[in-house]
């Protein structure tokens, strides 16, 4: 299993805070008798009594490094990898990338980057680290 990012913590109390059970701390997804994936996060939401719970499962990214670029591929490549074992394995959670909101405004804004989370249907999800919330949530 990786790291966990170092903003972790802080996105599970923004989900906490909007009424988000944590219900897996990573949520492990098998893909082989032998391997599995780890996603960060998993959370439910009880919406009523009467309702069904909403499920997501949330892939956390600082974007820290020198390269924002290169971290963009390997999350995009990552994103694309956990959506495809998540249809197999729980194809009513949803699948969330969680980025920094000084992240998002500065890189996720420009035209080519659009167009890959676009094409590419990535789900995100900002995070305000200062105020540990959520900022954003783009589908």
């Amino acid at each position: 299993m990786s790291a966990k990012d170092l903003f972790h913590d802080v996105v599970k109390k923004a989900l906490q805070k909007e009424g988000w059970k944590i219900t897996h701390d990573p949520l492990t997804i098998p893909i082989t008798r032998t391997t599995n994936m780890y996603i960060d996060l998993g959370a439910e939401k009880i919406i009523a009594a009467d309702r069904d719970g909403q499920k997501i499962a949330v892939e956390i990214k600082t974007f820290l490094t020198t390269s924002e670029l290169y971290e963009f591929h390997l999350a995009v490549g990552q994103y694309i990898n956990y959506r495809y074992a998540l249809e197999d394995r729980e194809p009513e959670r949803i699948l969330y990338l969680a980025v920094p909101l000084e992240i998002y405004d500065d890189f996720f804004t420009m035209p080519f980057v659009q167009k890959v989370i676009e094409g590419s249907q990535i789900n995100l999800l900002i995070y305000d680290v200062q105020r540990e919330e959520i900022s954003l949530w783009k589908t």
